[in-house]
């Protein structure tokens, strides 16, 4: 019997429910199933004797809208919607993964850490590129043969990509640098691997929220050394489910949009003497508002309120979850989403104003939590709905009373339709490995 065999058959009879269960807490059935069919599905295509089971979490964004690009804080968190692999160490710098979203087997030489510009927007360039960076930082490299699954959908606003990068990461720490990366090194080479190997302009939020796991208060003054604080929430705990509604747009041809929020911050600050808005106040920009309208756009100016407003507003959000003052979070996160849409514009796309997915699923959010019939007098509105991470096209996130979480899903299936509305429970562990299994004797 193989040791694929046997670790697939270890798993589905609850040899590993104790490592399973730290990192899923619930419904371990699914997983035992889910992670044992992954071990068969490594075995139809690579051999191995020694083979690891290594997960990283999808994120959700509570806070800081577009703010780590200019140097702001975020809250954000990992949820329990993962990307999973089985992984054997290979003896050369080759790599060699399948999963169901790749069509085949692909295969990265890692005897070179250039970028290839046929693999750039692939995962071969993810993978590339996270090599890269550890490679440059010191770290040893090596092979590996992997089966991937996941469960954080591509265009789901959960950031498939960044689970996907902190993954290949976590998988090299443990192989051959005894697990030693932190969460922060581990972050920081998934972003050099979308940034400069795959192709796309983002910040470091994705990643660490990826590799840190739980609710993590993050604060990018410091770029190459962000401070971190991680802190553990559950909102089902507090009456609440969490939703993100997948509006049915596509992120496609949306780069420059998304790139604009960052080039049209960055000219304000340029404007003023600095090359991130984080180095200068509030009161200094207001100050020096009248001169540099002309100089640069209205709406560059709008995003750059949106920048103070939300950075002061992430300090707040934290201490009130801190504090366990929901009510109050609550607040912050309509103000947050209220801010996205009037000063950041990232709702809908000014190329294609025609899709407005996001402004409609959060009409109809607000108006279900709303109803002055349920809600008759103050508070009218239980609950939050906000725009959820880039913007411009995907997800809104939204907090639903318990109570009422079953009407919301149905409602907003109505118009998106059923795979529209995915309900997400907050992770507490981040990017891990699951499982080992050794041979004995």
């Amino acid at each position: 019997m193989s040791s694929a065999t046997r670790f697939s058959a270890d798993i589905r009879n609850g040899s590993f429910d104790e490592e399973l269960a730290a990192v899923y807490e619930t419904e371990l059935d699914d997983q035992r199933n889910r992670l044992a069919d992954l071990v068969e599905t490594f075995a139809r295509h690579f051999e191995g004797d020694h083979l690891m089971l290594f997960s990283a979490p999808g994120r959700t964004e509570l806070g800081g809208n577009h703010t780590d690009h200019n140097g702001g804080r975020v809250l954000a968190a990992g949820v329990t919607l993962d990307t999973v692999a089985v992984v054997t160490p290979r003896p050369h710098r080759i790599v060699r993964m399948v999963s169901e979203g790749f069509g085949g087997i692909i295969e990265v030489d890692l005897s070179s850490t250039d970028p290839e510009a046929s693999e750039q927007g692939a995962p071969a360039s993810l993978i590339r590129g996270v090599a890269a960076f550890l490679e440059s930082s010191g770290y040893v490299l090596g092979g590996f043969d992997a089966a991937v699954s996941s469960r954080v959908e591509p265009g789901s606003g959960l950031s498939s990509s960044a689970s996907f990068e902190v993954l290949i990461a976590t998988i090299v720490s443990f192989l051959y640098n005894d697990g030693h990366l932190t969460p922060v090194q581990i972050a920081q080479a998934g972003r050099h691997a979308e940034n400069h190997f795959f192709g796309k302009p983002s910040g470091l939020m994705d990643q660490i929220a990826c590799a840190a796991g739980g609710v993590v208060a993050i604060d990018f003054e410091d770029d190459t050394n962000p401070l971190v604080e991680r802190m553990k929430v559950s909102f089902q705990n507090e009456g609440y489910q969490l939703f993100a509604v997948h509006t049915g747009e596509s992120h496609v041809d949306l780069t420059d949009d998304y790139a604009s929020v960052v080039t049209e911050m960055h000219s304000v600050a340029s404007a003023l003497g600095v090359e991130r808005l984080r180095e200068i106040s509030y009161e200094r920009f207001r100050a020096k508002l009248p001169e540099l309208r002309g100089r640069v756009d209205d709406r560059a100016l709008l995003r750059a309120v949106h920048f103070f407003w939300e950075n002061a507003r992430v300090p707040r959000q934290g201490r009130m979850l801190k504090d366990g003052d929901l009510h109050g979070f609550l607040a912050e996160v309509r103000e947050s989403g209220s801010s996205s849409w009037r000063l950041l514009q990232n709702c809908y796309p000014p190329s294609a104003s025609a899709h407005q997915g996001i402004a409609l699923a959060l009409t109809l959010s607000e108006e279900f939590l709303s109803r002055p019939d349920l809600f008759p007098h103050p508070p009218r509105t239980e609950g939050a709905t906000r725009v959820h991470g880039g913007g411009f096209a995907g997800t809104v996130q939204t907090y639903v009373p318990v109570a009422r979480a079953s009407a919301y899903r149905t409602a907003m299936s109505e118009v998106f339709g059923e795979r529209s509305i995915t309900p997400l429970s907050l992770r507490d562990v981040g990017a891990c490995m699951l499982a080992r299994y050794r041979p004995s004797g």
